[in-house]
Formats: structure tokens, C-alpha cells, sequence
């Protein structure tokens, strides 16, 4: 591998923004055939390194060389015109338009007279979507896909381009086991096919499985290279964020004996208006005791979100039946201020969208939930609004610049703890939590799971749904597996792993001494 001619090789690039330097003098090569991880905390430069690659990202120093001619990209259509296309981890989707048109946007084919040849479009997005081994329909509006759907679409968007080089940032940071491995598949195809693939990910199981070698930067600088097939998790997120990291997940919590907190039985709902790709609760029953994190598993559309945004309030309006009991007493929140007064927060998927308003401060986002709480006859004092999001800054850790910063301005990691610390602000009795380490770099997840652990130990219950097996098993106590909207199997984390989890989502057998239920 080491003979082979980059197809790309960047050289000395530094980028900054402001006085503050993203990039300092980095150096990165993609050989053909070859998967090449980019490692680093959220906020180390990886995204704004490959923008520059992918031409999102001009006013750089340095040089960019493909197959050894220097080039300079006035935008990304330049990039893709030289065979370079990108998967961001923001997903650059247009929501009112088609899967087929999101697809093709500004590349739809023409008919011999110039007009718009749809049926050659669908064609050619059914043929896509079914490489990348998900079953949508063409004509379905983005806006009604769940988030790892919409993955998909960017995914098989960025292989209608036939890149020769793909970088593809978190690509599958929404993606439940079953469609990560037919993802993994598509990429076994691409370097078969000499394509070049830069994978930025924080899933260092994923890293020794795809890449060849793995590259580290920390603060804007390569710190480390490694060869990926060797190299080890402590090893990489020690030179991640310059320190060792213990123990991920910490010691586990034991307290599904505790009283019950949360008891869900056969729950459904029928909703008055039935929404396009959404799983609705068909026959759940689950329970969460005080001090206990009970995961929720499941493939893409198993229901894991609608069943957190059910009992948060904000799901489908339909009928209910089944019951929902917290403390005993049965409960159904008709939106997210009664669920709050019931004791109930929640920390949606995509914390973008649905968890921070990005353009207003992290003061306005942290007190956000309990600004009713710390008023004092309709006025909020300055004073407390401060003294509550720096005590919440400090316990979380969350790095910023001041209370005054944008939201929109920090690191992943930094944005998550900002929507995690507001929600804990309300001191609630039950947690939920959607994907809450998607996107967030090892650091930050072991602060993340620190935090849970604590309170956990302090009585609170978590109802915790992941796409990550390695994170429901080190986390929770118990785990509840999800299929076609309906609870299906309960294991005990303590006698099942992660390849049980994942057969029990996918319906198939397994013999298992923590089968509950």
C-alpha cells in the first residue's frame, strides 16, 4: 500500500477563522483502494481539513495535490468535477423535495428535448438506494425520513457522483447495526474498485474493521498516524485528546430491583392522521426503576424514537391504549410542558434541529426549560440565569468561550452537553434519551456516561434508545429490544452481549440466559 501514488496528497494546509486557527500545517494523503480514518475530538479540525478537500472551505494556506498536479477549488463543484465528493455529518438535504430529486439536485436528467426525464430519475434512485441497502420510496418527501433514513439518502447521493475519492464524515452515526453492515458492504465495493475513502468516525471498532491507516489531529495538528489493523482504542483516543482515557463505560449500576419509576404496558397508538416512515408504539411494555438505565434497541424504523417522543408528549396525536404509569400513577402527556411537570425530560436525536435554537447563546439554551422556575414575579434575573448555566457548564465540562457564544459555534461534544445540562436543570425524575453520544468524540462520551452514572446513582431513571451496541451494553442495566413498533425480547446486560442485541433485533434466535421476556 505504501508504493502506491496518492490520489490526493495535501500538504502544510492551516485554515483559520478569525484569530483562531482551525488547521496548522496538516498533511494528508488518500491512496486509491485504500480507507484512510481521520480521528479526533469533536472541534480538532477533521470536518474543516476535509471541506477544504471537498472545496466547502477556500481562504486556506497550502497545497492540494490529485494524481500529482496541484489544484485549487473555487467550490465544491470543482471538487466534484475532479472526482471528490462528500458525506457531510450535517445532512445537506432539501426537506420539502423527493428522495429521487434530493438525489439528483441540480444534476436531474434531461429528456432529448431539455425536460426533466422523471421517470430515468427514479429508475436510477431505486437502483442507488437498493446498492446502499435501504428500502425507500423515490417520490417520498425527505422531510417525512427519519434521521437515519435520511443518512441513507446523502449515502446513495454521494454514489450517484461516482467519486474517486468519498469522504464520508459520521456516516453511520444515525445508522442502527444491520444498515451499518450494508454500508460496510458498499464500501468494500468502492476500494475493490480502486476508489479512495477518507472515514471520520469516533466508532474505534468500525476503525480496525474498514481502515488501512488512521490519522489522529488534535487542535488542528496531526498528531499520530497509525496502521489502522493495529492499532488500539487506547492508543487512539489517547493521542485523541492527549491524556488517557479510563475506563469508557465506567462500573455498571445494578439497581433494576429498585422501585418502579416508569411501568409501560402494551402500549400503542393509532394516530388520527398516520405519518409517512413513522413506527408508532404497536404493543410496548417496559420498566424503568429509580436509579436504573434501561437501553431501548432496534433497526431503523423499530420505533425507538416514537416511543421517547410518546411518552415526552410530542409524538403523533392519536389514540392511546395501553398505560403509562410514573410513580404508580398513570400518566399521558399531551406535550412537553406537562411531561416536564410529570418529572419527564427528554434529549432528542438530532440535537440541531430539535435540541438548540444554534443562533441564540448557550445561556439562552441552557435556561431555556426553567426559566418559569427561576423567575421571580414574571422577571428573570440576569444574576441567576448565569449562576444556573455556569453551575451547569462547570458539571458538564462544556468548553466555550463564554455564556455568550453562540450555540451554533461549538464543538458537537460541547452542543450535546449543552441540551443533556438544560434537561437535567428541570431535575427530573425519568430521563430519555435518543442516540445522546451520536456524532461525539471519545472524550466526550466517557464525560457523557460519567454523568449518567451519577444520575443514575442519585435515584433518577434512564430510558436510553442507541444505535450503538457497545454503548447499550456498557451503559444499561437492561436492555429492550424493539421490532415493527413492539417490545420483543429484554436482556440483561450482565449474561448478553452485543451480538445477542443485535440478533434479537433482526428477529433471528439466540439462546439466552437473560431473556426476560
Amino acid at each position: 500500500m505504501t508504493d502506491r501514488a496518492p490520489l490526493v496528497a495535501m500538504t502544510g494546509i492551516s485554515k483559520s477563522y478569525g484569530g483562531v486557527r482551525a488547521i496548522r500545517d496538516a498533511e494528508f494523503t488518500v491512496r486509491a483502494g485504500e480507507v484512510h480514518a481521520l480521528l479526533g475530538e469533536n472541534g480538532a479540525g477533521k470536518s474543516t481539513l476535509m471541506k477544504v478537500l471537498a472545496g466547502e472551505v477556500g481562504g486556506y494556506r497550502g497545497e492540494i495535490r490529485i494524481d500529482g498536479e496541484p489544484v485549487r477549488f473555487g467550490g465544491p463543484a470543482d471538487a466534484q468535477r475532479a472526482g471528490i465528493s462528500m458525506i457531510s455529518q450535517e445532512l445537506d438535504l432539501v426537506p420539502a423535495l423527493s428522495v429521487a430529486e434530493n438525489i439528483f439536485l441540480g444534476r436531474e436528467p434531461r429528456t432529448r428535448l431539455g425536460t426533466l426525464d422523471r421517470r430515468r430519475m427514479l429508475t436510477a434512485a431505486r437502483e442507488l438506494l437498493a446498492r446502499t441497502g435501504v428500502d425507500l420510496e423515490p417520490k417520498r418527501p425527505v422531510e417525512h425520513l427519519r434521521t437515519g433514513e435520511q443518512q441513507l439518502v446523502t449515502i446513495a447521493k454521494a454514489l450517484s457522483l461516482d467519486a474517486r475519492v468519498l469522504i464520508m464524515d459520521e456516516p453511520t452515526s444515525a445508522l442502527p447495526p444491520a444498515e451499518a453492515e450494508q454500508l460496510f458492504r458498499v464500501i468494500a465495493e468502492l476500494r475493490a474498485s480502486g476508489a479512495g475513502i477518507v472515514y471520520i468516525s469516533h466508532r474505534m471498532a468500525e476503525i480496525g474493521r474498514l481502515a488501512d491507516r488512521a490519522t489522529v489531529l488534535r487542535n488542528g495538528r496531526v498528531v499520530a498516524e497509525f496502521d489502522a489493523r493495529e492499532m488500539t482504542a487506547e492508543q487512539a483516543s489517547e493521542a485523541m485528546v492527549g491524556r488517557r482515557v479510563d475506563q469508557l463505560y465506567g462500573t455498571g449500576h445494578g439497581r433494576a430491583d429498585g422501585l418502579a419509576l416508569l411501568e409501560v404496558e402494551h402500549l400503542a397508538v393509532r394516530p388520527r392522521r398516520p405519518v409517512p416512515g413513522r413506527r408508532e408504539p404497536a404493543g410496548i411494555s417496559l420498566r424503568v426503576a429509580e436509579g436504573e438505565i434501561v437501553g431501548l434497541a432496534g433497526l431503523l424504523g423499530s420505533g425507538r424514537t416514537e416511543l421517547l417522543e410518546t411518552l415526552y408528549g410530542v409524538g403523533t396525536p392519536g389514540r392511546w391504549t395501553g398505560r403509562v404509569r410514573l410513580h404508580g400513577k398513570e400518566i399521558h402527556p399531551k406535550g412537553p410542558r406537562e411531561a416536564l411537570r410529570h418529572g419527564i425530560a427528554f434529549v432528542p436525536e438530532d440535537r440541531r434541529t430539535s435540541g438548540l435554537a444554534l443562533e441564540h447563546s448557550v445561556l439562552a439554551n441552557t435556561v431555556l426549560s426553567v426559566v418559569g422556575r427561576i423567575a421571580r414575579f414574571g422577571v428573570v434575573p440576569a444574576a441567576r440565569e448565569r449562576r444556573a448555566a455556569m453551575s451547569t457548564a462547570e458539571r458538564l465540562g462544556i468548553t466555550l468561550s463564554g455564556l455568550a457564544a453562540p450555540a451554533g459555534s461549538l464543538s458537537g461534544g460541547n452542543q450535546q452537553k449543552v441540551v443533556l445540562g438544560r434537561n437535567l436543570l428541570t431535575e427530573p425524575a425519568l430521563l430519555l434519551l435518543d442516540d445522546p453520544t451520536r456524532g461525539v468524540d471519545v472524550g466526550a462520551k466517557a464525560e457523557i456516561y460519567r454523568l449518567l452514572a451519577e444520575i443514575a446513582a442519585q435515584g433518577v431513571g434512564v430510558l436510553l434508545a442507541s444505535s450503538e451496541l457497545a454503548e447499550l451494553t456498557g451503559v444499561c442495566d437492561r436492555v429492550v429490544v424493539l421490532r415493527e413498533g413492539r417490545s420483543v425480547r429484554e436482556l440483561h446486560t450482565a449474561e448478553a452481549g452485543e451480538a445477542e442485541l443485535l440478533a434479537a433485533s433482526m428477529g433471528e434466535a439466540a439462546t439466552l440466559s437473560g431473556e426476560t421476556g
